[in-house]
């Protein structure tokens, strides 16, 4: 359980594995419940367009507590493929981002920090974590570079 209460759903462990082991998804979007009780999968997809993922982290809203939707945070994993510049061939890397927008409301900002490292101890085998606070930290040629350590 995390440090804001939150659990992390069985569904979030699963749709990972499938990720990480048999490749069904290129991405997978968590957030939490409604209640911010749980950690949930929002959407797992095979899609590997990036600016369809990145633009989904953009758009992605969040209810405060007044019922005012605004900008939300999101964790999600992305099964990066890169080829080397040097010719080495092919590499994967799957990378954690927290993606938590500097306009989103300060509540929600840190209850998605206090219940990150939950999510991220279930998720074995993440080569990169990335923290994204406004969409240039998420354009790909900047992601990849890190990802890869320049190797790309």
């Amino acid at each position: 359980m995390s440090q804001s209460g939150a659990a992390v759903a069985q569904e979030c462990i699963t749709a990972y594995n499938e990720l990480k082991l048999s490749k069904k998804y290129k991405f997978i979007i968590y957030k939490l419940s409604d209640d911010n009780k749980q950690i949930v999968v929002e959407e797992a997809s095979d899609n590997k367009d990036w600016e369809v993922f990145r633009e989904k982290l953009i758009n992605a809203t969040t209810k405060n507590r007044a019922g005012a939707l605004g900008k939300g945070p999101r964790y999600a994993v992305y099964d990066f493929e890169y080829q080397l510049a040097s010719g080495d061939g092919i590499r994967n890397k799957l990378t954690f981002i927290a993606w938590s927008p500097d306009d989103a409301s300060i509540q929600a900002k840190m209850i998605y920090a206090s219940s990150k490292e939950a999510l991220k101890r279930t998720l074995t085998g993440i080569a990169t974590e990335l923290q994204a606070n406004d969409a240039d930290d998420i354009e790909y040629d900047s992601i990849i570079k890190t990802v890869s350590k320049g190797l790309a």
